[in-house]
């Protein structure tokens, strides 16, 4: 079992119902009517034609022209298509995607290998496979939106990065945010992971030269150092130092998982400062990209390309809470379970005065977040072909408390994400992780659950679940939403009465 595998049994789904919907549904719908008009124009060469209501950047439309202009001899030869431009169907330009989710099921797979080396072919196919079946990403797999294409080169270039390839990493960090224009955050988080794993590298090798076997004479005159560094490296110190007998210079060790903000923080940092060159020659590609994405922003005046005054960015603070409830909802059986509950229970006892301080202030911030920065967009409000439409109506805007009863929920999902996190992960990694989401999600007044994917999937592939019950179950409860949502999509189209056509629900 491996990555063949898995790109057989990804593909074992996506090609027979990205013929069903192509039957069912030929026509574009929903967005697709922005983007496969686009793409279209793209093939007939009508490069310097843009429909002003896409937000988006062209990168998509690129990526599918590469994919029609290596599939067009073929076609040719079979004479479904007479023309290049006839051949950018909407079934063809469809499934771009469709080979995109394979090439992102194989990339899952090879960061999870590379996440967790130890980890059996078996399981590790299994976790690819459920994380494929995650519903937001399955659903737009069949359709002509950006989403796929934007979650594979975030995957890709956060592999490249894992791989220490950092100037591939970056190059495909070019190509996610011209697909996706908030990638830019994601690229800003992988390079930091980046520095994080760096860093560690850099640790472990001062660990390994200090278990090498020394001379008397060295041991006698510093063997009260490095006595003393060891100690301060298990007792979880940030200052402790150890002496790179290679480059002459020292260089902080990492705390443990035990350490505080402050200490980890402050340890990071003089690491940092004393690999700064390295740093600086290993990441120049990023600040490049980084650089020329603030001149392009400032060159257009902001991050949206078209359809501006309906995506302006505004602070939708609650967007951020609803990301962490949706998300622990698709971990249900890792948030939810008796066993979650009493270990954030006793975690919660064990630390009264200051965990009853953080939850209280968490309340705090939540409640002023849902009264204050609550947004009810229009799209939101007059389109219910949406199901964040009936969650909106049916439990978030109910009755004027409803929102407010929701609070616990959303701290107690950001708790619980947070704790699982921990177990694994540095306290610098976290909020790293926490700040980049929140730079995605806040500035969003629309509530759309595809915003959600790219952040879930860092989420679920750093968490480090090994239990092999719990991604069942996750894989039957994505199944099971998966028939739902497609089964409406299909067999349960509805008409408007103030609008002619055919209307479908969509996430």
């Amino acid at each position: 079992m491996g990555r063949i595998t898995v790109a057989l049994i990804v593909s074992s789904w996506v090609i027979p119902m990205s013929i069903l919907v192509n039957h069912i549904v030929p026509e574009p719908y929903m967005d697709e009517i922005f983007h496969v008009p686009q793409a279209q124009k793209y093939c007939a060469g009508k490069f310097k034609s843009w429909d002003p209501m896409i937000t988006t950047p062209p990168g998509l439309y690129f990526l599918s022209l590469a994919y029609v202009a290596f599939l067009f001899p073929g076609m040719l030869f079979t004479q479904p298509a007479s023309s290049f431009t006839n051949a950018c169907s909407t079934a063809v330009l469809r499934s771009t995607n469709g080979l995109l989710a394979v090439i992102c099921s194989i990339l899952v797979y090879e960061i999870i290998k590379s996440l967790k080396p130890s980890l059996d072919d078996r399981k590790a196919t299994l976790y690819t496979v459920v994380l494929a079946l995650y519903p937001l990403h399955w659903f737009f797999t069949f359709l002509y939106y950006t989403d796929v294409a934007s979650l594979a080169l975030v995957l890709a270039m956060y592999l490249m990065c894992l791989k220490k390839n950092y100037l591939c990493s970056a190059l495909l960090g070019v190509v996610a945010v011209v697909v996706r224009q908030t990638n830019i955050i994601w690229m800003l988080f992988v390079a930091c992971i980046g520095v994080l794993n760096l860093i560690q590298a850099k640790e472990k090798r001062e660990e390994n030269l200090l278990s090498v076997p020394i001379d008397d004479h060295l041991a006698s005159s510093r063997g009260d150092g490095i006595s003393s560094n060891l100690k301060r490296r298990r007792s979880g110190s940030a200052i402790g130092t150890a002496t790179d007998s290679v480059r002459g210079t020292s260089v902080p060790f990492l705390p443990d998982h035990s350490s505080g903000w402050f200490s980890e923080t402050w340890s990071i940092i003089l690491a940092a400062w004393h690999l700064k060159w390295e740093l600086l020659v290993s990441f120049s590609p990023f600040f490049a990209v980084v650089a020329a994405f603030a001149a392009f922003v400032v060159w257009n005046g902001s991050i949206v390309l078209g359809a501006k005054e309906a995506h302006t960015v505004s602070p939708h603070f609650a967007q951020l809470l609803y990301y962490g409830l949706v998300s622990a909802c698709f971990m249900a059986p890792v948030h939810f379970s008796t066993s979650q509950a009493a270990m954030l229970a006793g975690s919660f006892r064990k630390n009264r005065p200051l965990s009853f301080l953080l939850w209280f202030l968490a309340t705090v911030v939540s409640f002023l977040s849902v009264h204050y920065f609550s947004i009810a967009h229009p799209y939101l409000l007059a389109d219910n072909r949406h199901y964040p439409f009936y969650l909106w109506r049916k439990i978030i805007n109910a009755h004027w408390s409803t929102k407010y009863l929701l609070v616990p929920l959303y701290v107690y999902s950001w708790t619980s994400i947070f704790s699982m996190l921990a177990k694994v992960q540095k306290k610098v990694w976290i909020l790293a992780y926490f700040l980049s989401s929140a730079a995605v999600l806040i500035p969003a007044p629309l509530i759309e659950f595809r915003y959600y994917t790219i952040p879930f999937f860092f989420l679920i592939l750093h968490c480090h679940i090994t239990n092999d019950r719990v991604w069942l179950l996750m894989g039957l409860l994505y199944a099971s939403i998966n028939i739902y949502s497609m089964m409406m999509f299909l067999f349960r189209p509805f008409h408007w009465n103030h609008e002619p056509g055919v209307q479908r629900f969509i996430w």
